[in-house]
């Protein structure tokens, strides 16, 4: 057998144990040389058994101090400290041993001091130029140009992802950018921290780069927007790594690379939330959530299962997002208590069925008809999906002595506008008049809009632009509230812990945004130019669409709550006699298909609200506009 094919045969684990009791030996022999040197004609001699005793004991040493569970190619200080450790107590331990077996005769005391160090050199060098050898190689048969590459950021994430781009022979880390004052003149793994982020355009050109790297997982979202508008100022590509809290929720890794989404530049600072009570609402619970397969659904069905939910029910009259979040939900907790219930909130005898046969405890409503526009000629739809059906979900936790019944609602609500506004509104009513006569404690929560989620301008200026234009917004200065979905969901959870019933609370929405704002950033992501490359074009507002969303009515006096970004709005009274009645006259007219009369029923419920354009359809109001010359 050649001497290649005997290497291959060897396991590498097997390889190093070989090299490490080779180095232990000679080790031994090279510390007992040095201190026989020092004595004249001495010879020196070894007992028959020292060198196998010396073998045992240090190989049992290194095997314990878990040093053959590291790898060559990452060795590292946590290697070299395991080094350090293995050969201290080996030492000792083959002192011990041979003390026992031989007095330590003709062993010198001396012996068991040089011969750690000289196992410390043995071991720990070859390891070390074995990972620079492979860290700094060059592939002589790379086809492509290596990559220039600043990165901004010179804290741990940055000096990780430095040390992740050195073994990959593409990239080239020319330096960094960071703010600290420490760092002035530093180097980090052999790169120079080349100034401050405010000088990053500058830089950037100094040394030549190809590609920025945006290193700063803990970095808020301000500071993120900051970053991203000098490096659109730079020109070049950007990446950046994933934020603290996702790669904390199992939503990305850790150094990861990826595209700067427009999540990084609206989502918020990191939320701090009472766990505990959290998962006092939640944890062995058997939950309900409606509407289960849609954005919001969906992400409130995982932050359920992960809380240690008894059971989750998941309810949607979309065949293929229940089978969607089905099969997810399935293979992610497969200990958890599923079902997957098709059907209509709206329909008695299903919602009937299911709370009888499953009882649940807690119940989030989230199935609700949202896309404001569509909705503006189809009253009847809006009615029985956003009231009607929310009525029976809400009676149904009623009977069956539900703990808890969430009701998601949206900003749009306030002041309504909208068919969809006024009919989520109407569900707010009903929920907070039920809650004043049922064991159930209602709770309703109000937010803006959510970030991707299914029918919001985020899916749509994508494909916009990734057909190359227009973006089309309806006024310059329309402007709306964004939060994340799983910020969103996990202030829901927030406020299902914190309402004793008959609440309406509304989330920090933070700041709003222009979406003409959002459009341009969305576009220089893209790596194109708003207005050149990308158009922009204004279609004039649609009908019962606002310039501006309200979290509140200017009678909703509103207070804080136990949570910073929950806020509460006060109760405003509404006759229960005349509630009941109007709803009782208002399914009659739906099952008649009289919308004349649907929208008497909605007027007399909410008397400020303004039936101006909701009959006309799009095309009737786009056309007036055009003839008035507005665009």
């Amino acid at each position: 057998m050649s001497l290649r094919k005997l290497i291959g045969v060897i396991h590498p684990r097997t390889a190093v144990v070989l090299h490490d009791l080779l180095m232990a030996a000679v080790a031994w022999w090279v510390a007992k040389a040095l201190r026989y040197a020092l004595i004249d004609d001495a010879a020196i001699s070894f007992h028959p058994l020292e060198f196998p005793l010396v073998l045992a004991v240090q190989g049992l040493i290194l095997n314990w101090t878990g040093l053959y569970r590291g790898l060559w190619r990452f060795a590292s200080l946590p290697d070299l400290w395991n080094i350090l450790r293995a050969t201290v107590i080996g030492a000792l331990a083959i002192g011990l041993t041979l003390f026992l077996y031989n007095r330590l005769t003709d062993v010198p005391r001396s012996v068991l001091l040089v011969y750690p160090v000289v196992l410390s050199l043995l071991l720990g060098a070859p390891r070390l130029t074995y990972r620079f050898w492979k860290d700094s190689r060059v592939d002589m048969f790379q086809s492509q140009p290596v990559q220039r590459v600043l990165i901004v950021g010179a804290d741990r994430a940055g000096e990780a992802l430095a040390r992740d781009l050195h073994r990959d022979s593409r990239y080239a880390v020319v330096g960094f950018v960071d703010d600290r004052d420490s760092l002035r003149g530093a180097s980090i793994n052999g790169r120079p921290v080349l100034g401050r982020v405010e000088l990053l355009p500058e830089l950037a050109r100094e040394v030549a780069a190809q590609m920025l790297l945006i290193a700063m997982p803990s970095a808020s979202t301000e500071e993120m927007r900051h970053v991203v508008e000098l490096c659109d100022q730079t020109g070049l590509p950007y990446r950046t790594v994933p934020k603290l809290e996702d790669v904390v929720a199992g939503r990305a890794q850790f150094n990861e690379i990826k595209e700067v989404a427009i999540e990084d530049l609206l989502g918020r600072d990191a939320i701090e939330l009472d766990w505990t009570a959290i998962r006092e609402t939640l944890t062995g619970k058997r939950v309900l959530v409606t509407g289960g397969g849609g954005s919001i659904g969906s992400e409130l069905c995982r932050q359920v299962a992960r809380l240690g939910a008894q059971s989750l029910t998941v309810v949607d009259h979309s065949e293929f997002n229940l089978y969607q979040i089905s099969q997810e939900l399935r293979q992610e907790y497969p200990e958890l208590l599923f079902d997957a219930v098709l059907a209509d909130c709206g329909d008695p005898a299903a919602t009937n069925r299911l709370f009888s046969e499953l009882k649940p405890q807690v119940v989030f409503h989230a199935a609700a008809y949202k896309h404001v526009p569509l909705l503006q000629g189809q009253l009847r739809s809006a009615f029985r999906n956003n009231v009607l059906a929310s009525r029976t979900m809400a009676d149904m936790a009623d009977r069956y002595q539900a703990e808890c019944f969430v009701l998601i609602s949206t900003d749009k609500a306030v002041n309504p506008t909208s068919v969809m506004g006024a009919c989520k509104r109407i569900a707010e009513i009903w929920c907070q008049n039920l809650d004043a006569r049922s064991n159930t404690r209602y709770i309703t929560v109000r937010f803006g809009n959510v970030l991707d989620s299914a029918g919001s301008v985020v899916p749509l200026f994508r494909k916009q632009i990734r057909a190359g234009g227009p973006v089309t917004i309806t006024h310059p200065e329309i402007s709306r509230y964004f939060m994340t979905i799983p910020e969103a969901c996990q202030l829901i959870l927030q406020a299902a812990s914190l309402g004793k019933g008959g609440e309406i609370f509304a989330l920090d929405m933070g700041e709003p945004v222009k979406i003409r704002d959002l459009a341009e950033q969305m576009i220089r992501l893209a790596g194109k130019k708003p207005g050149t490359e990308i158009p922009i074009v204004f279609t004039g507002l649609r009908s019962g669409e606002k310039l501006f969303e309200e979290l509140f009515h200017p009678l909703e006096n509103y207070s804080a709550t136990a949570h910073a970004k929950i806020f509460l709005a006060q109760y405003r009274q509404v006759s229960w006699e005349l509630l009941q009645a109007q709803l009782v006259k208002a399914s009659e007219a739906t099952s008649a298909f009289d919308e004349e009369s649907l929208r008497r029923c909605v007027s007399s419920l909410l008397p400020s609200f303004r039936w101006s354009d909701v009959a006309q359809p799009d095309n009737v109001v786009s056309i007036r506009r055009n003839e008035s010359g507005e665009k």
